[in-house]
This record gives structure tokens, sequence and C-alpha cells, in this order.
């Protein structure tokens, strides 16, 4: 397995588009991707690897409670969301007032930005990272202090302690981070937390906590048992395949739960996502199918981007970064042009792609596409 060159990019942001800054990577695509689809005939293909979407969900059994959920679709979901906060509790360990649900984990970022943001806000985190929480609080009139991540491109956590001043209103983490797919272990994020927790919150956004090897031995939600300042944050987008269906949630002690749904979301989930929900939850057999199959993708990708020369990053999410000898946007436009349509940025001068994992299909066809563009051939031999 290859390692990404060292390069002095990390000092610099990503460069988004400034429209979209408020809805993070994934807010971007969606809106690109809605053009990119009507782009092409129906009868043309289309590897949509744009997203980090779960093409494999949602679970039979996730399916089969969505419908029946309907019948009930007349009444307001007051049965269905206490049946799944209930659940979430027992699974995390803790009491139901330690529980906020949410239409995927954005709306639960963005009540963050609210709480913690403003004109007298200041959040610290990793650059680069994923950025719908720090840019919705810089919407609000709070400062981004960025620590650019170190030279093995993990979260520099001692350096982002010494940057806890009194001033700083929040230090967001993101675990797996997205975009290099890197993790913190256990031992080091549940350390920080433990320390920093003490002087001011913690977030920390676990959307593709599913897909780590020791998902439970690295979750910080065992500093909020014990009373932290930690707010953690889940999605059902990831591996449960539920970015249409809308469901998140976080866990934090009582009195943050109350400030966040006072800012954050009222009553905006459905009966039949939260069914489906519930369900999926506890069907742990398609969670191992869904990781299985995500791990099966990435080794082919990671087949062809070594075959072709090109570096990456190991990925502990459903998607993988790596860095282009071209320009990030005439490279996504080819792309495109031939119906694969992938993100790609450039970062302090250097040009990367990401690509989300999807059905073989169409990773397939990304790796066909991808030597055309490239004008490299795999060599079979």
């Amino acid at each position: 397995m290859t390692n990404l060159n060292r390069r002095n990019w990390l000092k610099s942001s990503m460069t988004l588009t400034a429209g979209l800054m408020t809805m993070g990577y994934a807010g971007a695509e969606n809106g690109r991707d809605v053009a990119s689809v009507k782009a092409f005939p129906k009868k043309d293909r289309y590897a949509r690897l744009t997203s980090n979407e779960n093409p494999f969900g949602p679970s039979a059994s996730a399916k089969k409670a969505l419908k029946a959920a309907l019948d009930d679709a007349f009444l307001y979901p007051r049965e269905y969301r206490q049946t799944l906060v209930e659940l979430i509790a027992k699974e995390e360990g803790v009491s139901e007032d330690h529980i906020l649900l949410g239409a995927g984990s954005s709306e639960l970022l963005h009540a963050a930005a609210r709480v913690y943001g403003g004109a007298n806000g200041k959040v610290l985190s990793a650059d680069p990272t994923y950025t719908s929480l720090v840019r919705s609080a810089e919407m609000l009139g709070a400062e981004w202090v960025k620590v650019p991540l170190d030279k093995n491109f993990d979260h520099d956590l001692s350096t982002m302690e010494h940057q806890v001043k009194p001033d700083i209103s929040l230090v967001y983490l993101v675990n797996p981070n997205n975009p290099t797919g890197k993790i913190m272990t256990g031992e080091e994020i549940i350390g920080f937390c433990d320390t920093v927790s003490s002087k001011v919150p913690v977030f920390v956004d676990e959307a593709y906590w599913d897909y780590m090897e020791n998902p439970k031995g690295s979750t910080t939600t065992a500093c909020i048992k014990k009373g932290a300042n930690v707010i953690v944050a889940r999605t059902f987008s990831k591996v449960h395949a539920f970015a249409g269906l809308r469901v998140g949630y976080c866990i934090a002690q009582p009195e943050v739960i109350k400030m966040l749904a006072k800012e954050g979301p009222r009553n905006t989930l459905s009966g039949p996502s939260m069914s489906a929900a519930t369900a999926s939850l506890v069907d742990h057999e398609f969670i191992k199918y869904s990781v299985k199959m995500n791990n099966e993708g990435k080794k082919f990708v990671y087949d062809v981007l070594e075959k072709t020369g090109h570096d990456y990053f190991p990925s502990h999410t459903n998607f993988i970064l790596f860095p282009i000898a071209m320009d990030y946007s005439d490279f996504r436009k080819k792309m495109l042009d031939r119906g694969v349509g992938i993100k790609s940025m450039n970062v302090a001068g250097q040009d990367y792609c990401r690509v989300s994992m999807g059905k073989m299909e169409d990773l397939e066809m990304f790796a066909d596409v991808f030597q055309k563009v490239i004008g490299t051939s795999i060599n079979k031999s």
C-alpha cells in the first residue's frame, strides 16, 4: 500500500464554491450532481461517485419498516420518535435525555454552529476537514481557528490542545476525517477529549464511524458517560444508506441537548424515516454487508491507483482521496463528460480527486474512464 507524498498543502484550506459553503462538501456535490444527472439521457449510464453515498441500501428490514409506517403517515410521529430515541439510548448506554434526533447530522451541525458560533465565537478545528459546521459558524460571525494536519496528514492534537484559549467557544473534530479518510485512534481522541472538554466543549463528528475497524473502541461516547462536555454526532446516511431519508442523532450532556434543541431540529423527521432507522440500527448483518462491500470497492480502486502509478490516502471511510496530475476542474469535467461523477479540489497548488465507493459496475466504469482521461492503461500482464 502506498502513502501520499508529503506536500506543503496542509497550511491551506479547501477551495470551495462560495455560494455553497454553508452546506459543506456534501451540499456542494449534491448541487452539482443534480445538474450532472440531467446532462445525460436516461439511456446513458452515469456513475455517481460524488457524495459518499451507500449504493447497497437501505436494508430489507428498513424498507419493510418504512412501508409499514406509511399507513400512519397522517399522524404526527411522536411514537416513532420515542421508540427510536429509546433504542439509541439503549445502544449507546445513556439515558434518553442525552439524545437529540436530526434530519441527518447536518441539522445538528448547524444547530451547534448557532449555539457556539456567532459574533463572539471561535471554532477550532483541523484543516482540511469537513466544513459544514465551521462554515455555518462563520456565516454567523464566528472565527474559524485552523490547525493544519501534521506531516502524516493526521490531526495535530498536541497543537490543537495548545490552541485552546479562553476565547475558543468550540473544538470540532471529524473522525474519520473528510476528505482524507484518516482516523484518530480511540486512545488518542478519548485522551484529547477528556483533557480539553474540561476547558471548552468538544464536538466530534462521527459520520463515517461505522466503517472503522473498531468503531466502539474509537468513539468518544465514553467521555460523555463520564460527564465530559463532549458532543458526538452520527448519521444514518452512510452505512445505513439513508442519505435520502435524512436521519441522524447526537449524544451529549442533557443540558447541552436542551441548548441544541432550542437552536436546531423541531419535528423535522418523518414517521416512516424514523421507523426505518429503528429497524436498520439493529440490522447488524446488513451493516456488516455494507462494510464488506465497501472494503471490496476500496480494494479495487486501490489496485487501479497503484497500477496507474498514483499515490492515495488509505481510507477508513467510503471514499478515497488521491492526487492527480491535471487541473482539478478540467479533470472533473472530462470524467463527467464520459459519465462518471467525482469530487475534485485544489489544495495549495496540488489537485486531488475524491472518489466515493459505488457498486462494482460503477467502479469499473470509473477505472475505465479514469485511464482514458489520464492517458494511461493498466498493464494486465
